[in-house]
């Protein structure tokens, strides 16, 4: 697949404002630690001193990625000796922000490197849609919020920003196409990585029982106000109808199709599948403090710093667009004032996918 073809997980202008909206992301995140740690308790352990490696897939800047892990290798110090060695492999596409991944790792409270000596971090530099690591060389691998984002923007969506409300079924089966593909391709890798036993943990986002894929209000206050935008001049119209936010969110059945009908694949089987709604923990705070302002500017925040820059692909002049600064404040402003205008719960639908590399007999 050719490199401009790839659509990057956007990165923050900033890691604060990264920070705080991950914490959003974080919703799930209690439940996944637990399906992780039953993962490293399970996963055959290498002889020292061959390390023990983890993978951390779809990295950004590490902030979902610390306590998941720090909670992995605690459960393996249980099994293994404290000086045998832990090697935890950060991997995203080569233009993430690995100088904000390695502050995070070396500055954040919740770091692993702080709790454990014998643990070493690195990072590489690819897509996770292509083998990253040497095959059987991984024992523990993590995902969280990543492949749900495209490998490429397959159509362009005329009346949405994002495909789930998108009523044109034409392009709504390009999606499809796309992020069978894409999932095809990164389970596949990751079967060649996984050592015999080794576990993959999967969070992301899903289609729930009742066909919602999540975020309506949050997108339709960012259509009505990019389509003040244009109106005001600031962008044009043709640019807001190339905008997209190119996720997808799979349903059970998308997650086990690779698996039919024998239930294996690439040698991994499907251990674990679970989809459920998690927490929209910015609704909860506004239950406690009736703020409708800060749910507004919580949400807007979120926003900006997880899907605002993939939308400037659409610009005239793409990301080196000289509006970018103003579009994303006053984008992010207009969102903040509808959502606080009438607050309301989102739905959040998740999944968490454990992948088994079956041992050998």
């Amino acid at each position: 697949m050719p490199e401009s073809s790839i659509v990057v997980q956007p990165e923050p202008e900033g890691s604060s404002t990264y920070t705080a909206a991950a914490r959003l992301q974080a919703a799930g995140l209690k439940s996944a630690i637990a399906v992780f740690e039953e993962a490293a308790a399970a996963v055959p352990l290498p002889s020292p001193p061959q390390p023990i490696v983890i993978a951390d897939y779809g990295a950004a800047t590490g902030h979902n990625s610390l306590l998941p892990i720090g909670a992995a290798i605690a459960v393996l110090r249980k099994r293994t000796r404290p000086e045998h060695s832990v090697l935890v492999a950060h991997t995203d596409r080569p233009d993430n922000d690995f100088t904000a991944l390695f502050r995070t790792l070396e500055e954040d409270p919740d770091t692993y490197l702080r709790k454990d000596p014998a643990t070493y971090a690195s990072a590489v530099g690819r897509s996770f849609y292509a083998q990253i690591l040497p095959s059987n060389s991984v024992n523990l691998g993590w995902s969280s919020w990543a492949i749900h984002w495209l490998s490429k923007v397959p159509a362009v969506i005329d009346d949405h920003l994002q495909i789930a409300y998108c009523a044109d079924e034409s392009v709504r089966a390009a999606y499809a196409r796309q992020a069978a593909r894409d999932w095809h391709e990164f389970i596949a890798f990751r079967g060649r990585e996984l050592c015999p036993g080794g576990r993959l943990v999967v969070t992301t986002m899903a289609v729930g029982e009742d066909g919602e894929a999540g975020f309506r209000s949050l997108l339709t206050a960012m259509m009505d106000a990019l389509d003040e935008l244009a109106a005001d001049g600031l962008i044009t119209t043709e640019e807001v109808t190339r905008m997209c936010v190119p996720t997808v969110a799979r349903c059970a059945e998308d997650f086990m199709a690779p698996f039919a009908p024998s239930g294996r694949f690439e040698g991994l089987e499907i251990e674990h599948l679970e989809v459920f709604n998690a927490e929209d923990r910015f609704w909860a705070r506004y239950r406690i403090d009736s703020n409708a302002g800060a749910f507004g500017a919580r949400w807007a925040g979120f926003a900006r710093a997880s899907v605002f820059p993939a939308l400037s692909a659409a610009l005239a002049d793409g990301e080196a667009d000289p509006r970018i600064p103003v579009l994303f404040d006053r984008l992010e402003a207009a969102v903040a004032e509808r959502l606080s205008a009438a607050p309301e719960q989102t739905q959040i639908p998740q999944a968490h996918v454990v992948l088994m590399k079956r041992p050998k007999t």
